[in-house]
This record gives structure tokens, C-alpha cells and sequence, in this order.
């Protein structure tokens, strides 16, 4: 069995068709391509409804089997079931050891929590509407609806850095996590810092516009960053600024 962080690690793609945007499938497929090989890809739904047309578009250009499921009674789609008898059945039948839901509803939550009782990585994608049950029930959760970043002016990144200062979870997750791998000086390698945020929950630091890690810690006045020489590597280290627990004490959620 290959690990989950493999780059041949097998991915199993299933798609909510009735509740997924097609015109995301590209950055969907792109996103998945750093975590393994979607050797499994459907897309479930009514395919006589109007509304999945522009799913047909893109079935053959990404190679995407699409599953016709029938609306059972008016207002009541079968889909949801459907995907969900489909994922127990690749559990157990088949070696994958990633599976990507692409929906925005919070029934597929009992199914997220199985799939990774079972030691399974569950990566989702849906909008920012999507119940938090399902979100947090995700390994990883990527907003489709994320609208293009343009360059901030030194203003904007100042009000940015505010509202992450006051957003009281992430701080607590940022400052748990460098605190839990941090050495006798309090620096923290952000590698280690990185697995941890992710062991705790989903969470994806370009939901709050930045590129890379170290650049949200960097935007954050909180922490401390720094660089370090390891041969021809650079290693980056974080570190909590005395006082900065006192600092953030009153913030709020």
C-alpha cells in the first residue's frame, strides 16, 4: 500500500454534480495533481436537467465518468446516495488512500468521518456557503468561490493584519502548533509547524490570502520569522514573540 503523501499516491475523485461548480474542474484537477493520481474520477447527478450542462462540457476533456442517477421523487435526487454507496465500495475494493469530495453538503459529513476513521486522507472543495460539519470534517477544505487576489497596498495589508490578529481560532492554531515543535530558544522549523496546523484540522493558508506559510506568520506582528542556511537549503523558522500570548488574549472569533 503507498503512503498518502506519495506522488503516485491513488486518488479517487467524486463529484456532486448538483452541487459543484464545472467551471472549478481545472483548478480541482490541478490542486489534486500535488497530492497523487486521480486514477478515479465520476461525477454523479441527473444528467437530463439543464443545470449540469456545463458539466457535460468538460466530462471527456478530463476524463470524468459521469453516473446517471435518476430523480426518485420530485425535489429528491438519488445522487447523494449514490456517491456515498460508490466510496465504501472503493474503500473496501480498492487501493486508494485519498479520496476528494467535491460538494457543498453537510450530508456527506457522516461519510468524511468514516473514510477517515479508516486511516483515509479526505481532501473537499466547495463554496464558502458550505455548512462547517463538512468542512472541519475534511483532512483539507478548498473554497471554489475564492475570488481572484490582486496586489494589496500597504493599507490593506495592515486592516488584513487586524482581522487575522483578531480571529481568535487561528491564532490559537498558529501559536499551539509553533509552540508544540519549538526548541530550547522557542524557534520552530516550519515544516514540522506546517504538519501540525494540518494534523489538527483542515486549513489552507491561502483562504486568508497569502501564498505560502511563512508569509501569514510573517503578516502577523505575533510572531517572529527567520531564515536559515542548511548548505545549499534554506530552512524557515518561526517563533512566538515573548509577551505575544498576553498581546492576544482578548481577541475574539
Amino acid at each position: 500500500m503507498q503512503d498518502s503523501d506519495s506522488p503516485n499516491a491513488s486518488i479517487a475523485l467524486l463529484v456532486d454534480a448538483d452541487n459543484a461548480p464545472s467551471s472549478k474542474i481545472d483548478f480541482i484537477i490541478s490542486e489534486l495533481a500535488s497530492h497523487g493520481v486521480v486514477n478515479i474520477r465520476k461525477a454523479y447527478g441527473n444528467w437530463k436537467k439543464k443545470g449540469l450542462a456545463g458539466w457535460e462540457k468538460v466530462l471527456h476533456e478530463y476524463a470524468i465518468q459521469p453516473v446517471q442517477h435518476f430523480d426518485i421523487v420530485k425535489g429528491k435526487n438519488a445522487t447523494d446516495m449514490a456517491l456515498l454507496i460508490e466510496a465504501m465500495d472503493i474503500l473496501y475494493t480498492k487501493d486508494v488512500q485519498t479520496f476528494c469530495l467535491v460538494s457543498s453538503d453537510c450530508d456527506f459529513t457522516p461519510l468524511c468521518l468514516r473514510l477517515r476513521a479508516e486511516g483515509k486522507r479526505v481532501i473537499g472543495f466547495g463554496s464558502r456557503k458550505t455548512p462547517e460539519p463538512f468542512v472541519n470534517s475534511c483532512t483539507h477544505f478548498l473554497y471554489l468561490d475564492e475570488k481572484t487576489r490582486t496586489k494589496k497596498t500597504a493599507s490593506q495589508k495592515s486592516n488584513s493584519t487586524n482581522e487575522l490578529k483578531g480571529n481568535s481560532k487561528l491564532m490559537n492554531t498558529l501559536r499551539t502548533a509553533v509552540q508544540a515543535v519549538q526548541d530550547e530558544d522557542g524557534w520552530a522549523r516550519l515544516g514540522p509547524v506546517g504538519s501540525h496546523i494540518n494534523n489538527q484540522g483542515p486549513f489552507d493558508h491561502r483562504t486568508y490570502g497569502y501564498r505560502k506559510l511563512s508569509d501569514l506568520f510573517a503578516a502577523i506582528d505575533l510572531f517572529e520569522v527567520k531564515t536559515r542556511k542548511d548548505g545549499e537549503r534554506t530552512t524557515f523558522l518561526v517563533r512566538v514573540k515573548k509577551g505575544a500570548a498576553r498581546k492576544s488574549g482578548g481577541a475574539r472569533a
